[in-house]
């Protein structure tokens, strides 16, 4: 039997069997001017088409062109890279920054370049798959702690073996959209000479004062032993990541983070894109208040906890019941996600609601009705 035959049967019975267990996915490309009420993407503040984003998108196509043209430490840094850095850095209380072509890319880079072998790393259960994918990458010693669990981490780390440590979370869990226990994560790393790696691509633009961050509202921005991983693709309306973070840090990740300095530079549209965004949010703070109150309206359509960030989750189980659920929203004007394994454990299946600050009442109560309907028929 040849290889590539093995193979294509390989494929063959992994396709059949993700059908089997209603875990099949299909792309399903989105049109211009769609009717659909968007609660499934992470435009959290709704500005993806703001006039200033797209304005601060296109100047910087028409200085710059197209794409980045190199590697940053080749020809893919241009100032208007510096200046988004600074901002963000700014943002955020952080002493520097460092722009990735994407938040996935900032995540391998910084996890990879801090640990190494004879490096110890915890990682919370509810990583995002970018820390997951990195701790793998890492060559260093992974310990995975139970969710939120301080003592665990306490534990792991009072007992290594290992010099150096990194733990590794999120901010907001951007499956069940809660919040990490940050002040007393530090305070366990500071305790043990650890790092605290944190990934705020779910809580810039939603927590903290005028949006910035969890880092920042538990008055842990600026320490010199954290590391605030970012992406401009969700509340920042663009594309891209970002780490923040001490000099020293930014310096050593400029040496020595290979998604940094192999990959090419994020497209200068881009940065001018999450740019106009930052000004805007540092102009309209409120926005970041009003994803909240948005959240809260869709907790109260559903029955859901009281949500802490954009992120409503509604646990449905069973993975079909919940592509079912999905599509019968869709069938009715409405566009949620739909979480499934491997995103979320293995009976946790679910719609995924995210908040937006711009929707309307006439939304709200459109979005009110298709889910009270879609629900009842999902529990009958």
């Amino acid at each position: 039997m040849s290889t590539d035959h093995t193979l294509s049967a390989w494929l063959d019975d992994v396709a059949d069997q993700r059908r089997a267990a209603g875990l099949h996915r299909e792309l399903r490309p989105r049109t211009p001017g769609s009717a659909l009420i968007d609660l499934a993407s992470n435009d959290y503040l709704g500005l993806v088409r703001h006039p200033e984003v797209l304005r601060g998108a296109m100047t910087a196509l028409r200085r710059w062109g197209a794409g980045a043209t190199g590697s940053r430490l080749v020809t893919g840094s241009t100032t208007e890279h510096d200046l988004l850095e600074s901002e963000l850095a700014e943002f955020v209380g952080a002493q520097s920054g460092l722009v990735f072509s994407s938040g996935y890319a900032a995540n391998l880079g910084v996890v990879t370049a801090l640990s190494g072998a004879g490096s110890l790393i915890v990682s919370d259960a509810g990583s995002h798959a970018s820390l997951v994918d990195a701790c793998r990458l890492s060559r260093a010693r992974v310990v995975v702690a139970r969710h939120s669990d301080i003592e665990f981490v306490r534990s792991a780390l009072a007992t290594r073996t290992e010099g150096r440590a990194l733990v590794v979370t999120d901010s907001v869990f951007s499956a069940d959209g809660d919040l990490s226990p940050l002040v007393a994560l530090h305070r366990v790393c500071r305790e043990y000479g650890a790092f605290l790696v944190v990934d705020e691509a779910h809580g810039i633009g939603v927590r903290g004062v005028g949006g910035r961050g969890l880092v920042h509202e538990v008055g842990l921005a600026g320490e010199p032993d954290i590391v605030v991983t970012a992406t401009l693709s969700k509340s920042l309306a663009s594309q891209g990541g970002a780490v923040l973070a001490s000099e020293k840090v930014r310096a050593h990740l400029i040496d020595s983070a290979r998604t940094f300095i192999f990959d090419t530079g994020l497209a200068p549209a881009s940065v001018g894109a999450a740019r106009a965004a930052l000004t805007i949010l540092r102009l309209e703070p409120h926005r970041a208040e009003s994803v909240l109150d948005r959240a809260r309206d869709l907790a109260r359509f559903t029955g859901a906890a009281t949500p802490e960030s954009a992120v409503v989750s509604v646990i449905l189980g069973d993975p079909q019941r919940a592509f079912d659920a999905a599509a019968a929203c869709r069938e009715r004007g409405l566009h949620v996600g739909c979480f499934r394994p491997p995103s979320v454990p293995e009976g946790t299946s679910r719609l995924r609601l995210t908040a937006r600050a711009t929707l309307g009442s006439d939304e709200l109560a459109r979005i009110e009705a298709v889910l009270t309907d879609v629900l009842a028929g999902v529990s009958a």
